[in-house]
C-alpha cells in the first residue's frame, strides 16, 4: 500500500517539477523581446534579453536535474539500491561494530550520488556559467573546493550522525526528541562558528578599506541600532561575476560581507540602500523567526522519523528489509531521500513566508535610506546577475524566495513617494 502512494506522489512531484519548469520556459521566451514598461528606461534589451536566454538555459538544465533525481530515488528504494548497497558491505564490514556499518552505508550513498551530480554541476559551472560571462573558476579550484566539502563534511557529519544513530539505539521510544535537541545545539554551532571558522575556508574576508564608505555604514548601523563585529569584502570575484551582499554570524559575532563583484558596481548611495535593506531583516526580527520556524518544522519531521521507524512497512514499501541491525540508518536514509516527495507541494508556503519578509525589510530600507536608491540597486543586481524580470508568476510561487522584480520594484516606487518621516529607530536586532 505504502509503496502505490509513495509512487502516486513521487509521479505527482516529478510531473509538477517540469511542468512548472516547462511554463517558466515559455512564459520567459514569450517576453523574450520586450523590456516590461516598468524597466524600460532602466534596462537595456540586450540584457533583457541575456537574462531570458539565461532564465531559459538554468530552468531546462534544472528539468535534467529532475529527471535525473527521479531515476536516482527509484533506483535507491523500489529498485531495491539501498538494499543492495548494504549486502554488498555487509560481508566486507562482518564483525565489526554496527555504527561502523552504519556510517559506511551512509557514505557509500553519498558517494554514489555525488559522482552522479558531478558532470551536472561541472557543467552548470564551466558550461552554463561561463556560457554567460559569469564564471571566474578555474577547473583546480573547482575540485579544490570540492574536496574541502567533503572533508569537511566528514568532519562536521561524522559525529553528528554517529551521535543520532547511538540515540535511535540506547535512547528508546523518544530518541527523537534528544536528537532534536542534538540538532539545534549543532545548528547554533554552525551559526557561530561559520564567520571566523568555516567561510575562511573557501574565501578570503578582509576589512572594508573605502574610508566614506566605512563611515557612511557605521552611521547608518548607529541610526538602526545594529552592533557588527565588522564590515567586510569577501572575494566573491574568484569564482563568479555575481554580486551579492549577506549578514553572518549569530548574537555578538554578526559580521556585514560584500561580494567585491558589488562594491565595484554600486554607488555609496546604493549600498547603504543594500545594507539598510539586510539590517531591516535583522530589525524584523525574521532571521530569529525562521531559525524558531526552522526548529519548529525539524521538530515535526524528526517526530515523524521516529514513528515511521517502527513501522515494518515504510521499509517494505521502499525497496528494503527492515531487519533490526540496520533498520536505524535504513530509516535515516530513506526518511530524508524520500520527504522532499512528500512536502513539495507546500513550497508557496515557504516561499510566502519569504517574500513578506522581503517587503517588510524593503520597507525598512525605504524609511531609514532612499527608496530610489534601494530601485537603482536592484535593478543594477538584476542586469549584473541576469535575472529575469518576468517570471511565470506560478512557478515564481514555488521556487522564488524574493518577490518579483516589478512587485518589488513597483512596492518600492510607491515608498519613494511618500515623505520620509525620521528614521526608524528600533530596538537593537539579536
Amino acid at each position: 500500500m505504502f509503496t502505490s502512494i509513495f509512487v502516486v506522489a513521487l509521479v505527482l512531484t516529478t510531473v509538477g517539477k517540469l511542468w512548472l519548469s516547462s511554463r517558466q520556459i515559455a512564459h520567459v521566451a514569450a517576453h523574450r523581446a520586450t523590456v516590461p514598461a516598468r524597466f524600460a528606461e532602466r534596462v537595456s534589451p540586450a540584457a533583457h534579453e541575456k537574462a531570458a536566454d539565461y532564465t531559459i538555459a538554468r530552468t531546462r538544465l534544472a528539468m535534467l536535474g529532475t529527471a535525473l533525481a527521479t531515476a536516482m530515488l527509484v533506483a535507491l528504494t523500489l529498485l531495491g539500491g539501498l538494499q543492495a548497497i548494504d549486502d554488498w558491505l555487509e560481508p566486507a564490514l562482518r564483525g565489526s561494530a554496527l555504527l561502523w556499518r552504519e556510517l559506511a552505508l551512509v557514505g557509500v550513498v553519498s558517494v554514489i550520488f555525488g559522482i552522479i551530480d558531478l558532470p551536472i554541476a561541472l557543467y552548470r559551472q564551466f558550461g552554463l556559467e561561463a556560457r554567460f560571462g559569469f564564471n571566474r573558476m578555474t577547473l583546480r579550484l573547482f575540485f579544490v573546493d570540492l574536496a574541502k566539502g567533503v572533508i569537511l563534511g566528514v568532519a562536521i557529519g561524522a559525529p553528528l550522525l554517529s551521535l543520532v544513530l547511538s540515540l535511535m539505539s540506547a535512547a528508546g521510544n523518544l530518541w527523537w526528541v534528544y536528537a532534536w535537541l542534538v540538532w539545534i545545539a549543532f545548528n547554533l554551532l554552525l551559526l557561530w562558528l561559520y564567520p571566523t571558522v568555516i567561510a575562511p575556508l573557501f574565501n578570503k574576508f578582509e576589512p572594508l578599506t573605502d574610508d566614506g564608505l566605512k563611515t557612511r555604514i557605521e552611521r547608518l548601523l548607529s541610526r538602526c541600532g545594529f552592533a557588527s563585529k565588522g564590515v567586510f569584502v569577501m572575494d566573491g570575484s574568484k569564482r563568479s561575476a555575481h554580486g551579492n551582499a549577506y549578514f553572518t554570524g549569530f548574537g555578538a559575532a554578526k559580521r556585514i560581507v560584500f561580494f567585491d563583484t558589488l562594491i565595484s558596481r554600486l554607488s555609496g548611495d546604493e549600498i547603504e540602500a543594500v545594507l539598510a535593506h539586510e539590517l531591516g531583516h535583522f530589525a524584523r526580527k525574521h532571521i530569529v523567526k525562521r531559525i524558531a520556524w526552522s526548529f519548529a518544522i525539524s521538530l515535526a519531521a524528526v517526530a515523524l522519523l521516529g514513528w515511521l521507524a517502527q513501522q515494518p512497512w515504510f521499509y517494505l514499501g521502499l525497496g528494503t528489509d527492515p531487519t533490526i541491525g540496520m533498520r536505524n540508518v535504513f530509516a535515516l536514509l530513506l526518511f530524508f531521500h524520500v520527504l522532499p516527495v512528500f512536502t513539495f507541494p507546500l513550497s508557496p508556503l515557504s516561499s510566502l513566508a519569504s517574500r513578506r519578509h522581503e517587503f517588510e525589510a524593503d520597507a525598512y530600507a525605504a524609511a531609514n535610506s532612499d527608496a530610489g536608491d534601494l530601485i537603482r540597486a536592484l535593478v543594477k543586481l538584476y542586469e549584473d546577475n541576469a535575472s529575469t524580470l518576468t517570471p511565470d508568476p506560478l512557478h515564481s510561487a514555488f521556487y522564488d524566495s524574493h518577490p518579483p522584480a516589478a512587485l518589488r520594484i513597483g512596492r518600492l516606487e510607491i515608498l519613494s513617494q511618500r515623505p520620509r518621516s525620521n528614521p526608524l529607530i528600533p530596538q537593537p536586532a539579536t
